[in-house]
C-alpha cells in the first residue's frame, strides 16, 4: 500500500506538530526548514498556554479550550516517544486585580468558567496573600487564580518534536523549496510575507515581540499575568517574561528600552524577581493574520499547496488541535475548520 507523501515546510511549532500528527497517522512526511528549528517565533522564551477569559464565548475560544485540554496528553506522548522533555506543566496562573471593578468582573467570569470550562479547570478570586507561588503585589488585594493555564518551554518543545519525529523515521532537511506533491507551508512571519507577495495584497503582518529570561527557580509555581505581561517559571529554574507587541520597528532581532521597561515592571510587581539576573534577551517576529486567528486552507492558485499560519501569541496553545485539523485537511481533503480560521477569511473578496 502506497503511503501519502506530504512535505511540511517550516520547523516551527505549527510545522513540527503537524508533521508529527501526520507521521503518527501513517503518512510519509518530509520536513524542510530554511534555517533551523524555532528560527522564528517558535524559538522564543515565554511559552504561556493560557485560556481566553470565560465570557462572550465563541468558536475561537471553544477551539482554544479543546486544544489546551488536549495539550497534556499530546506533549506526554511526544516526550515518551522521543525521550525529550518539552517542559510542559499545568501549573495554573495568578492575575492581580487593579481595583474593585476588576474584582467584580473577575467574580462574574468565575461563573462563566463554571459553565464553559467543562469542569476541567477552575477560575477563582482569592485574597492576594492566599495566592500560590511567587508573592505578587495586587492594588485591590485580590487576584484571579485559574487552574487551566499551563506552561511549555518553546525551544524544548521544538527539540521534543524533532526527537519524536526521528523516532518515527522523519528527519529535518535544510532548504527552501519543496518537491512536487502535497505541501503544507507553516513558515511563520516569512510565510505571511510570501503569501501576501504571491496574492498581491496583505493577508497578515509580522508583530515584533521582545522577552527576557531571568535566573530564578520557581519551577513549580503558577505563571503570572501582569496587565499584558506574562511571567512564566520554567522547569529548568528560569523565569521568562514578556512580551512587547510592536507593529512598527526598525530591527526585528534586537532588544531595546521597551524590554528594559518590562523587566523593571516585573521586578517591582514581583519582589522575588527583584534581584534575579537577566540570562538572555530575545526579540523576534510573530505572524498575525488579518482575522487575528490562526489560518488554515489551500493556497490560492497552487494545486496541492496548503497554508497553516497566523498563530501570533496563541500558537503553542493551539498547536495540538491545529495539527489534527491540518492533518485531516492534507490526508482527506476536508477538515472541520472553525469560523474565522479559514485561510479564505483573510482573502479579499
Amino acid at each position: 500500500m502506497t503511503r501519502t507523501q506530504i512535505t511540511v515546510m517550516g520547523g516551527g511549532i505549527m510545522g513540527l506538530s503537524t508533521a508529527y500528527v501526520l507521521a503518527r497517522r501513517g503518512a510519509a512526511v518530509r520536513v524542510i526548514e530554511r534555517a533551523r528549528v524555532g528560527a522564528g517565533a517558535s524559538g522564543g522564551l515565554v511559552g504561556a498556554l493560557a485560556p481566553h477569559v470565560p465570557e462572550n464565548w465563541n468558536a475561537k475560544k471553544a477551539f482554544q479550550l479543546d486544544s489546551l485540554l488536549m495539550a497534556e496528553g499530546f506533549w506526554a506522548e511526544v516526550a515518551a516517544l522521543g525521550g525529550v522533555d518539552p517542559g510542559y506543566a499545568r501549573t495554573g496562573r495568578v492575575q492581580p486585580l487593579a481595583d474593585d471593578a476588576a474584582v467584580a468582573l473577575a467574580r462574574a467570569r468565575a461563573e462563566g468558567a463554571r459553565d464553559l470550562w467543562q469542569g476541567r479547570g477552575e477560575w477563582r478570586v482569592i485574597p492576594v496573600q492566599d495566592a500560590p507561588g511567587m508573592p505578587v503585589h495586587s492594588p485591590s488585594g485580590y487576584v484571579v487564580h485559574d487552574t487551566l493555564s499551563a506552561r511549555l518551554s518553546p525551544r524544548a518543545a521544538g527539540a521534543a518534536l524533532v526527537a519524536a519525529l526521528a523516532a518515527l523515521g522523519v528527519g529535518l532537511e535544510r532548504g527552501d523549496s519543496p518537491p512536487d506533491g502535497t505541501v503544507l507551508w507553516a513558515t511563520g512571519a516569512q510565510g505571511l510575507a510570501d503569501l501576501s507577495a504571491d496574492l498581491g495584497y496583505s493577508v497578515g503582518a509580522p508583530i515584533k515581540g521582545q522577552a527576557a529570561l531571568l535566573g530564578a527557580d520557581w519551577r513549580n509555581a503558577p505563571q503570572l499575568f501582569l496587565q499584558g505581561v506574562h511571567v512564566i517559571p520554567h522547569a529548568d529554574g528560569t523565569v521568562a517574561i514578556g512580551s512587547t507587541t510592536e507593529r512598527d520597528f526598525d530591527d526585528a532581532s534586537t532588544t531595546d528600552t521597551q524590554l528594559d521597561a518590562i523587566i523593571d515592571r516585573v521586578r517591582k510587581a514581583v519582589p522575588a524577581l527583584a534581584g534575579a539576573p537577566v540570562l538572555e534577551r530575545w526579540a523576534g517576529l510573530r505572524p498575525r493574520s488579518r482575522s487575528r486567528a490562526p489560518m488554515l486552507g489551500a493556497w490560492p492558485g497552487r494545486e496541492g499547496h496548503f497554508v497553516l499560519n497566523g498563530g501570533f501569541k496563541i500558537g503553542f496553545g493551539m498547536a495540538p488541535k491545529l495539527a489534527q485539523l491540518a492533518a485531516d485537511l492534507l490526508l482527506t481533503g476536508s477538515a472541520d475548520i472553525p469560523p474565522g480560521f479559514h485561510l479564505a477569511d483573510n482573502l479579499r473578496t
